[in-house]
């Protein structure tokens, strides 16, 4: 389990071919200390496990399935990514519940600078706005954000400037593709709903 709290801006360093799968290589100091094999470490919000590592450096392997429904099939070398561990049991849960499994992907639709902030319209897949609600949950690349506004088929988050500065937001512009999860929570209480309906027939 993650908390969108992202914990350093990495870099893919490499990117193999595997035919139905890729293999990434990623530099990320802080994520790899201490970090081994079969490890989890989130990239753009989605889990990828430790395939190697070595020394500031690791690998992941990426399958088909998740590059059709993530963004991380547009990445390459060079390509910046939010970097996060997974949380320590009894850690502090700074942002919310995030499993690192990607629902879908949005796209940004504008940006409003201001003096102390901006506000980051991005677009959301129909399937998934019944989850996003205004002041709720969402992570976007793996940030736990709070929800601005929620349109059909948009939403709006408003970033500080530590945000901007230190995750992939502070860099992609109109048209480029982010990972979307919504609240896991939201999804469990319209399971658990739609059980109790069909059981009262």
């Amino acid at each position: 389990m993650f908390t969108g709290i992202v914990e350093e801006l990495g870099e893919i360093t490499a990117v193999e071919n595997l035919g139905d799968a890729c293999r990434f290589r990623l530099r990320g100091p802080v994520v790899t200390e201490g970090a081994k094999h079969g490890d989890s470490i989130a990239v753009n919000g989605v889990c990828l496990t430790v395939v190697d590592h070595e020394g500031d450096e690791f690998t992941a392997d990426v399958m088909a399935e998740t590059l059709d429904r993530s963004s991380l099939g547009a990445l390459g070398v060079g390509s910046r990514v939010n970097l996060e561990r997974p949380t320590a049991v009894g850690a502090r849960l700074g942002g919310h519940i995030v499993q690192g499994h990607v629902d879908g992907t949005g796209e940004v639709l504008e940006r409003k600078p201001s003096e102390n902030w901006e506000i980051i319209k991005i677009s959301l897949p129909g399937d998934l706005a019944r989850y996003v609600v205004e002041k709720g949950s969402i992570t976007v690349d793996g940030i736990s954000l709070t929800v601005v506004d929620a349109g059909p088929d948009y939403f709006t988050v408003s970033l500080i400037p530590t945000t901007l500065a230190l995750t992939t937001l502070g860099l992609k512009q109109p048209g480029a593709p982010v990972n979307l999860e919504v609240d896991v929570v939201a999804k469990y209480v319209e399971r658990l709903l739609a059980s109790g309906q069909g059981a009262g027939k």
